[in-house]
């Protein structure tokens, strides 16, 4: 069956690796406010990610707010509203997208194919979505803190699907593994590629599937050749 959609990872795929080193820095960033030790702070952050993927925290003053409660610390309006903007701050720099993926997925809609994302991610990306330049560029996007999944819950490949328009086995999907996304997506029906791009050995990812088996791809600008015919 042709592909008639192009599903993609967001962290990791469409923007660049995040090494460890540069989550301790925003972690420390957003510490500060607070008077909370950077690294405990970060192993807080680290250990809340399966409540605060699915939404489980509520918004950011409220996340930040109970872990800083969870390391011992009451922070006063002034110190959680300080460390809410040095969260977002840092976030932020995390959305810029890799160079070839715009015209990427400008190329991939001028040939009639719908384009998705579909992210495991917290608030702050949810919150700064509509606000993007990405926004405009795909077709649907299921993020899941929005809706109370994460990969590889088939939920989620289903709802992207569907918001598409599409049925699995016409979609492409395309990942760096994290979340045992790649699995997921094959079990649901739909072609799995691994984005193996030169920075992937740096990236920090949760539960990323280092030994999948299936095809990969060198770069996002690559996905254009899995979607021409071979040759007569």
């Amino acid at each position: 069956m042709p592909f008639t959609a192009v599903i993609f990872d967001f962290y990791g795929t469409l923007t660049p690796s995040t090494p460890a080193h540069v989550w301790d820095a925003h972690a420390a960033r957003s510490a500060a406010p607070l008077g909370v030790p950077p690294a405990r702070w970060r192993a807080a952050l680290d250990a809340s990610f399966p409540e605060r993927v699915v939404g489980g925290l509520g918004d950011l003053r409220d996340t930040l707010r109970e872990l800083a409660r969870r390391c011992g610390a009451e922070p006063d309006d002034v110190a959680l509203a300080a460390a809410c903007a040095a969260r977002l701050e840092a976030q932020r720099e995390l959305f810029v997208l890799r160079e070839d993926a715009s015209r990427t997925l400008a190329a991939l809609r001028a040939r009639g194919l719908r384009v998705g994302v579909l992210s495991d991610c917290t608030v702050e990306l949810a919150g700064s979505w509509p606000s993007l330049p990405l926004s405009g560029m795909v077709d649907a996007a299921v993020l899941s803190c929005e809706v109370g999944m994460r990969k590889p819950d088939p939920g989620l490949f289903d709802l992207i699907s569907r918001r598409l328009g599409v049925v699995p086995e016409e979609c492409l999907y395309v990942g760096d593994g994290g979340g045992d996304e790649l699995t997921g997506a094959s079990k649901h029906g739909m072609r799995a590629v691994m984005l193996r791009a030169e920075d992937w050995a740096d990236n920090d990812a949760h539960s990323r599937e280092n030994d999948w088996p299936g095809p990969f791809l060198p770069s996002l600008s690559a996905v254009a050749g899995l979607l021409d015919p071979p040759p007569a």
